[in-house]
C-alpha cells in the first residue's frame, strides 16, 4: 500500500507539473506583446532595455560596441551598420547607423528584430531611439539609413559580474512584413527623425565645483 501511495504521489507531481508548463506556455504565446514589452524593459533573454532619457553621468571605463546586421533570406534587402564597431565610455551617449537597401524592383516592409551578447549585458545597454519593432517601407532600389541612439550604463561599472566584458554586440535581424499597415514608415518620416536626433547634443553637461560640492552635501 505504501508503493502504491508514493506512485500515486509521484504521478499526481508529474502531471501538476506538467499541467503548469502547458499552461505557462500558453501564456507565453497568448500574451507576445506583454513578454517582448517585459524583455524591452527588463533586459530578459538578451533584449536591450528602452532609457526614456539620455544619460547624465559618464565613467572612464569604456568598451566596446559591435554592430551586426541580418536580413530574412526572404525579404530581399541588403542591410549593414555604417560601422562594424564604435568604442564608448560607460554613459556616453552615442549615435550609429544602420544601411538598408531595397534590391528587388516592388516595395518590401520590413520589420527588426534585436538582441544583445553578451546576454547578462543586455540590462545594461539602453536605446532612446531606433528603428526596431516599426514597420519600415522601402521603395524599389531605395537605399535608406537607420540611426540608433544609445548608451551603456554606467551603473554597468558596479556589477562586478560583468568585469571581464569589453565587447557588447548589438545585433539586428529584419523580417518581411506580410500584411503591412498603412502606417509603415516612408523616407520622408525617416528623415525627419534622422535630422531631429542629429540636431541633439550628445555631450553630458560637466558639473562645476560648486554643483558637485551641493550635490555632495545633499
Amino acid at each position: 500500500m505504501a508503493q502504491v501511495r508514493k506512485h500515486n504521489a509521484n504521478r499526481k507531481v508529474v502531471l501538476s507539473l506538467s499541467a503548469t508548463t502547458l499552461v505557462m506556455l500558453g501564456l507565453g504565446f497568448a500574451s507576445k506583446p506583454l513578454y517582448d514589452t517585459f524583455c524591452r524593459v527588463t533586459g530578459y533573454g538578451g533584449t536591450t532595455r528602452v532609457a526614456e532619457q539620455m544619460s547624465e553621468v559618464v565613467t572612464e571605463r569604456e568598451i566596446k560596441v559591435r554592430f551586426d546586421a541580418n536580413v530574412a533570406s526572404n525579404l530581399g534587402w541588403t542591410f549593414k551598420p555604417d560601422e562594424v564597431a564604435m568604442t564608448v565610455k560607460l554613459g556616453q551617449n552615442a549615435l550609429a547607423y544602420y544601411t538598408a537597401t531595397n534590391d528587388t524592383k516592388y516595395p518590401i516592409v520590413g520589420t527588426a528584430s534585436y538582441n544583445v551578447s553578451p546576454i547578462k549585458a543586455a540590462p545594461y545597454f539602453s536605446k532612446l531611439e531606433c528603428f526596431c519593432f516599426t514597420e519600415q517601407r522601402l521603395e524599389p532600389g531605395e537605399t535608406v539609413t537607420m540611426p540608433v541612439l544609445f548608451f551603456v550604463d554606467p551603473e554597468m561599472e558596479n556589477d562586478k559580474r560583468l568585469d571581464e566584458i569589453k565587447t557588447i554586440t548589438l545585433s539586428y535581424t529584419f523580417h518581411r512584413v506580410e500584411n503591412p499597415t498603412d502606417g509603415a514608415v516612408r523616407a520622408e518620416q525617416r528623415q525627419a527623425q534622422i535630422d531631429k536626433l542629429e540636431a541633439i547634443d550628445l555631450d553630458v553637461p560637466e558639473k562645476d565645483e560648486t554643483q558637485i560640492n551641493q550635490q555632495g552635501r545633499g
